[in-house]
């Protein structure tokens, strides 16, 4: 064999083997199109239940921290000897501090004597003085959450839709909710307090309000800051996913933190 025919073979081996190596580390523009394709149907798919997961986690974290905020209360206020108070606000997380859905405030003080502070059974709506209170922690701000007044549950079991009943029945105690239709607004005269933040000796300017308000005394027992102000066996507070400024009606991630009024004991129920 000559050499030029020798010299054609490898070439004809070189340019096959090119060949065979694009093929295979390649694609074409139709299977490209194909696979993106494929992908977009997914993420079609499956973003919902991304959503879904989100949504679900975000009550869970507002859940925990508003139950870590009510066990904290409590522990202060019985080895202090004092009173001392959760106040729970909704903002606009587009405009804060501006009331709104979507962001949830936590505010918790407590008495610096020792005292209630006002008169109880209070005869007219009051401000507790920010100059007699001290402030517990930080602020706490709770993103994707809303509070919502939720009908009671039935009171035979331990899931979301049998939790223990916080009214009587047949007349749900709308009184003892923290949510975003109570306590009811606007109330008797005879609603018990509020408090601002920040508080302090100075009396600071007020940047929040806080009107939806759970109240521990020495003893440990609760009560929801509304017009009758008396303890109940069970309070509650409700939470759903929000998104933006929008809360999600349709969501069954929702839960309930639940409180006994005496005990004090917290419990979270999930749906």
């Amino acid at each position: 064999m000559d050499g030029f025919a020798v010299a054609n073979i490898k070439l004809c081996s070189s340019a096959s083997r090119r060949a065979v190596a694009l093929r295979e580390g390649g694609f074409t523009l139709l299977e490209l199109l194909i696979v993106i394709g494929i992908i977009g149907l997914l993420l079609v798919l499956v973003a919902p239940a991304f959503t879904t997961i989100k949504g679900g986690t975000d009550v869970t974290d507002a859940a925990y921290t508003i139950k870590g905020a009510l066990d904290t209360a409590r522990t202060y206020a019985k080895a202090n000897n004092t009173y001392t108070w959760v106040g729970f606000f909704e903002e606009d997380p587009t405009n804060p501090p501006a009331q709104g859905n979507g962001r949830i405030v936590i505010s918790t003080v407590a008495s610096k004597d020792g005292t209630m502070i006002y008169a109880n059974p209070p005869t007219s709506a009051v401000t507790l003085d920010p100059a007699r209170l001290v402030q517990l922690g930080k602020l706490t701000k709770i993103e994707n959450s809303h509070l919502k007044t939720f009908t009671d549950g039935s009171g035979t079991g331990e899931s979301f839709d049998t939790r223990p009943l916080v009214g009587t029945a047949p007349r749900p105690d709308l009184d003892a909710r923290i949510g975003d239709t109570t306590p009811r607004s606007p109330v008797s005269t005879l609603q018990a307090s509020q408090f601002q933040y920040p508080v302090g000796g100075s009396s600071p300017p007020a940047q929040y309000n806080f009107t939806k308000i759970i109240q521990f005394s020495p003893s440990g027992d609760s009560r929801v800051a509304n017009s009758s102000y008396s303890a109940k066996p069970v309070v509650e507070v409700g939470l759903q996913p929000a998104h933006g400024t929008a809360p999600d009606n349709n969501s069954t991630n929702v839960a309930a933190v639940q409180l006994t009024g005496f005990g004090g004991n917290v419990k979270i129920y999930r749906r």
